[in-house]
């Protein structure tokens, strides 16, 4: 692992009079034989911050934060590469709080790695000494791909609701498999995690739904989401989305109940779609338990999912255009819309087209696990290039007259922007309508009695 290291890490650790670790992610990655480039280093000693301080003076590196009452101290190199210092020490938690209540520090690496959360991530290895230390078995664990906890689960879990949302996520990136101690711990205190701001919650599980980049592979988002069905966690944090849990759909339509096809659903979606495809049916038990069918769903969903994602604090412009997604993804489904309001539609969301062809065709395959293009989306993509190729102006800059002329026409204010975009819809039908002469008569025709 010593020829993976920051050259910068190496001198930190030269520099320092008691031995500097790297420990976490990146030792189980490595010895997992999946280390990335890219990975975090988070870095332990017994030293205490002052230490670290003048070491990081010495060798150049910059020190961006120090938080004495936790032994942390943030650095970064000349490179940019960050690196985050933890003291040894041992944590008490008041059940719950996902901050500790009391910490004492150490020189007992025991102790450090018992304050930790799985044996796989309580790994350390000794810069100086190039060596690995393994105070609780993390080892075997990550040799036989497996997440146990430093300590009896129900502590573990008991003392950060966090821990719950991490389990789920980590078993997503890295493929590992919770044992039955953890998994029943995570069950019976999932209700810790409505305890953990919403804001690190949507982290994990954004996480989560990215997590197929990682070592887990494509099965990765797939697999987290179900760790957080099987212990109790999908329903404390989405009760809309879990109910759906068990709930039969239409068997010529699909082969799952609407949670599964749910999760069915962000294992075939592109990433930047997952959030829209997790909740894209999140209307249908809403629906079916107050109408006894799933008719309005779309609707009900994109406000459904309008809240959840508030509840979550998610980022304002992605939550939107999850919302509008969800409202769009039943759009023509039956394949009875004219052409004529196809393309219309196809001007009007043309910031989503490529998003919502995604989402429906992953709705689509996550029925019945058939990969074959959508029907909806072929006819879609049909009428968008028969669009191209007749040279339809799809925003109000393509097309052939502009705000001036409607102002030398009679329009003034919100009225020019009106028909600025009348006269964008005129031209979706047929591409070429839009030249000047062809829009002012047009423009004449329709507004001659209003000028």
């Amino acid at each position: 692992m010593n020829q993976l290291l920051p050259r910068s890490l190496k001198a930190l650790a030269a520099a320092m009079q008691h031995p500097l670790y790297v420990v976490g992610g990146s030792v189980r990655d490595y010895l997992a034989g999946c280390f990335s480039a890219s990975a975090d280093w988070d870095i332990c000693s017994p030293a205490a911050e002052t230490e670290v301080e003048r070491a990081a003076a010495v060798c150049g590196m910059r020190v961006t934060s120090v938080y004495r009452n936790t032994g942390t101290v943030k650095l970064t190199d000349e490179e940019g590469t960050g690196f985050e210092f933890t003291r040894f020490r041992s944590d008490k938690y008041v059940r719950g709080l996902h901050t500790p209540a009391e910490i004492e520090f150490t020189e007992d690496m025991v102790r450090d790695a018992r304050r930790r959360d799985f044996c796989a991530n309580a790994v350390y290895y000794e810069i100086g000494a190039d060596a690995f230390r393994d105070p609780l078995g993390g080892i075997p664990d990550i040799r036989n791909r497996c997440l146990r906890t430093v300590a009896p689960a129900e502590k573990v879990f008991g003392e950060d609701g966090l821990r719950l949302a991490r389990l789920a996520r980590l078993a997503a990136e890295t493929g590992f498999s919770p044992d039955e101690e953890c998994l029943a711990g995570a069950t019976r205190n999932c209700a810790l995690i409505r305890d953990i701001a919403p804001e690190r919650v949507y982290a994990e599980l954004d996480r989560l739904l990215r997590a197929d980049r990682k070592a887990g592979g494509a099965q990765g988002p797939y697999r987290g989401l179900c760790i957080l069905r099987a212990t109790g966690v999908l329903r404390e944090l989405l009760p809309e989305l879990a109910a759906g849990d068990g709930m039969a759909q239409r068997a010529d339509f699909h082969a799952y109940d609407v949670l599964e096809h749910s999760f069915k659903c962000v294992y075939y979606a592109p990433l930047s779609v997952r959030w829209a495809a997790l909740l894209h049916d999140v209307g249908k038990p809403f629906c079916f338990l107050r109408d006894g069918n799933f008719h309005a769903h779309p609707e009900e969903g994109a406000r459904l999912a309008a809240d959840i994602l508030a509840r979550l604090k998610a980022p304002r412009k992605s939550a939107e255009r999850v919302v509008r997604l969800v409202a769009l993804h039943m759009r023509d489904f039956d394949l009875r819309m004219k052409e004529s309001k196809v393309r219309r539609d196809i001007l009007r969301y043309a910031d989503l087209l490529d998003d919502l062809f995604a989402l429906r065709q992953a709705d689509y395959s996550a029925c019945k696990d058939d990969l074959s293009p959508a029907p909806g989306v072929v006819k879609w993509r049909a009428v968008l290039a028969a669009m191209r190729t007749e040279g339809v102006p799809f925003t109000l800059k393509e097309l052939a007259v502009s705000g001036d002329d409607l102002a030398a026409f009679g329009l003034s204010g919100k009225r020019i922007g009106e028909a600025l975009e009348d006269l964008l819809f005129y031209c979706a039908q047929d591409g070429s309508r839009n030249t000047r002469a062809a829009l002012l008569k047009h423009l004449e025709h329709i507004y001659k009695e209003n000028v």
